[in-house]
Parts: C-alpha cells; structure tokens; sequence
C-alpha cells in the first residue's frame, strides 16, 4: 500500500508516543504494539482520502484504545485479560474524548520506550528488533533486510521480544542509574542502525528515508540531554550530524547516487556540520575513547576539507587503525583499506580487501565487491572492475546503488587503459555512501 509522504512521516513520528500513551494506560507490551499498528494502518487509509485531524495523536490514541478493547473482549480468556490489563477506561468515555486527553497528554515516551525494548530479558538481536520496529517504525521486511535474515524469522523473533517484554512486567519508565549504564550500549546501537537505515535504505526505490533519520537524530539529542557527561551518547551524535549534513548533495538530478568524493560540499548542510563538529571536538579530550566517537572524528576530518583532494587522508588512515583496535568489525576494515588506499597506493588496498573474502557474509557483500572495483579501476584493470561492479550491483537490495553501480560497469565495460573511458575523473577511491 502506497502512503502519501507527509502523512507517513507523520505517521512514523507520532508510533513510538502513542504505543508509550497506550503503555502508560494498559500494560501489556504486545497487546498495545498490535493495536498501535492497526490504528497506524486505519488512518494510512483514511488521512490521505479524508484529511488528517486536528489532533492526529489523539486519533491514533482513541483508536488504538478502542482497538485494544475490541481484541481483549474478543479472546476466549477475556475476563481473565481484561481483570490483568485492569482497563481503567469504558469504552463508552472513548467516543467522548481524546483518549489521551489527560494532564500528562503531551508527554513523549519514546526514550522509556527506548529502554524498555533494550530490555535485559532480551537477547542483543532481539533488543535491537523490537526496538526498530517500535520505536524506529520499520517494517519487518526493513528489520529483516539489515539483519540479512528471513522476512518470517524476524517476525518470530519480534513476536518472541513483545512476548518477553509483557511477561516481565516492566513499567513503562526510565531506568535507575545501574541498569541505565548496563543498557546504554544496546540504546546507542538501535540508534545507530535505526539513523542508518534512513541515510541508505535497505530496500525500494528511494536512496533515503529522512524522517528515520530524523528520528534517530531526535531521540539522540533527548538521550544526550539526558546523559550530557556519557562521550559516546555524544559521539553518536557528532556522527548523525556530520553524516546527515552530506544527505543534500548525496542524489544528483536525476536522482541518481552521488559519491562522497564526487559530491558538491557546497550543498552540504554547513550548519549541521558545524554543530556536529564542535560536539565532537567538544567531546573527544573529556573522557575514554570509543567508537562512535572515532568514527565521528573521521566523519569531521571529511566534513573540514573544503575539497575532496584536501582531504587529510593519514590523519584518517590513523583513526580507522585506532577504530579497528578498539572495535574490530569486517566494515571498519572495509573502510581502513580506502584509507589504505589512499596514502600508501590502490594495490595496498586490494591486499587489505583479501582478508574479508574468507569472512563470513563478506565475500560477495556488495560495499566490498564495490570497493574492489573501484580500487581496481585505479590500477586500470577496467574488465575486472566492470564484472566487479555488475557483481556488487547483483547484491545490493538498493535500487539507487543498483543504478549507480550498473552505470560504473557499463562506463568501463569497453573502456582500455589510457582511454577516455569515463575514468579519469575517479582516481581516488571512495565511500558510496
């Protein structure tokens, strides 16, 4: 089903308060997130035909709310449901008013939500899961596509989440201090996945997603506000800032996917730039290092070169080895042999790219297959590069990379050394992000 972009942005906005809303009333997690979805989807039906209300999360509440009854009242165990939910409301008194229309109507539940579904009965995956899906507003498809699982097993696994969640009797409320810190990495992580997401979409048509992004970024600025002494809630940050500020110059006008060393740094968001700058800056001699704070330093090394070829590529190459020590990951060293490249040749890069082919899930990874083809590109090996680029673009979920992978297979696919082949404007490697 096609919803218009306004009210789905709306829509994702306004999920994670209402399920927090429904939370706060009837305490029952997987209960309240199936109602939340049907009102989700009774108004993508309605608002684009019929308008959206004055009071759009007071809709979804009051329908959600009503949906919930119906379902409880619906099920063959319903006096014993409806005696654990302890339904505070009549039904009746819904059709009157707003059903969040109480002193605390306005309040934004989406950070406790946030903790609740990082929740310590759960598992790493399944925290991160449930999180996406009730907070970040993904689909289960979206979920599965970035954990490269089945569309059904992510949807056992969230069942399973919702169901641990309802059966630990959690309220619905911010952690004491202790179990917060225990929590935090798993937060920032779900975050972290949730603000990607956005920046590169898994799967459809569009490159992005701005409003998941702008979700990610909202609930980072609340969680640093919240906790303004933890350096890697503010590295985080930093990242989102630096990162989002090139998403202006990121699709060309033909919609198709522009390059970070290709792009016009002109249309970059100078303002966020500079916030994200001075946060990290801020941030990095305060305390120990980790690894939203690194990668934010290396997002700021980009983000002050005025031009791509001003790029302080050693000062880059010594972050991602500091990076890699400290959090060692297939994608970090993905990213080291660019830098690699980039100071000490292509070839150097290549050699680095071989040890993630024997990796697990690496081997035809398209940002991998895509990298190799670059850097085999600069050595002139255009026949390689080009089956390596119809390789990556095979691989890839994303139309918009698919496209612009395609495109480089084609330019090189006739092209020899030393001729104009479309190269000579390429000869350095880079991020297709």
């Amino acid at each position: 089903m096609s919803v218009a972009p306004g009210v789905e942005d709306l829509l994702r906005e306004l999920a994670p308060q209402v399920l927090g809303a429904l939370l706060r009333r009837y305490d029952a997690f997987d209960a309240c997130e199936d109602a939340v979805q049907e009102s989700l989807l009774a108004a993508a039906l309605q608002w684009p035909a019929e308008g959206t209300p004055d009071n759009p999360r007071g809709w979804l509440v009051t329908v959600a709310s009503r949906k919930l009854v119906d379902q409880v009242r619906s099920e063959q165990a319903r006096r014993n449901r409806e005696h654990r939910m302890a339904l505070a409301t009549p039904q009746a008194e819904l059709f009157s008013r707003a059903a969040d229309a109480e002193p605390e109507a306005d309040r934004d539940d989406s950070l406790a939500l946030l903790f609740l579904c990082c929740h310590p009965a759960l598992s790493a995956p399944s925290r991160i899961a449930l999180t996406l899906r009730a907070v970040g507003g993904l689909t289960t498809a979206q979920v599965a596509a970035a954990f490269l699982v089945p569309e059904s097993t992510m949807a056992q696994r969230i069942s399973r989440a919702k169901q641990t969640v309802k059966t630990s009797g959690t309220p619905l409320r911010m952690p004491e201090a202790a179990d917060r810190a225990e929590r935090l990495g798993e937060v920032l992580h779900v975050l972290y996945l949730i603000f990607n997401e956005g920046y590169t979409t898994t799967d459809g048509a569009d490159l992005t997603a701005p409003a998941l992004s702008a979700e990610a970024i909202r609930l980072a600025r609340l969680l640093h506000r919240l906790l303004p002494e933890d350096t890697e809630t503010a590295g985080l940050l930093a990242l989102m800032l630096l990162t989002d500020a090139r998403r202006p110059a990121r699709i060309g006008p033909d919609s198709e996917l522009v390059p970070l060393a290709e792009q016009d740094r002109g249309r970059w968001d100078h303002r966020l730039v500079a916030e994200g700058i001075e946060l990290i800056s801020q941030t990095l001699p305060r305390g120990q290092l980790g690894p939203y704070q690194l990668q934010a330093a290396i997002a700021a090394v980009h983000a002050e070169a005025g031009h791509v070829d001003a790029t302080d590529w050693p000062q880059i190459l010594a972050l991602y080895e500091l990076l890699e020590r400290l959090a060692p990951n297939p994608m970090v060293t993905l990213n080291r042999a660019v830098a690699v490249a980039m100071v000490h040749g292509p070839a150097a890069g290549l050699d680095l790219l071989a040890t993630l082919e024997p990796v697990k899930h690496m081997a035809h990874h398209h940002r991998l297959l895509a990298t190799r083809a670059h850097l085999l590109e600069l050595l002139g090996r255009y026949a390689a590069a080009a089956a390596d680029y119809r390789e990556a673009a095979r691989h890839t979920t994303s139309a918009p990379e698919r496209r612009h992978l395609t495109s480089r297979a084609a330019r090189l696919a006739s092209a020899t050394p030393g001729s104009a082949g479309g190269t000579t404007s390429h000869r350095r490697p880079t991020s297709h992000r």
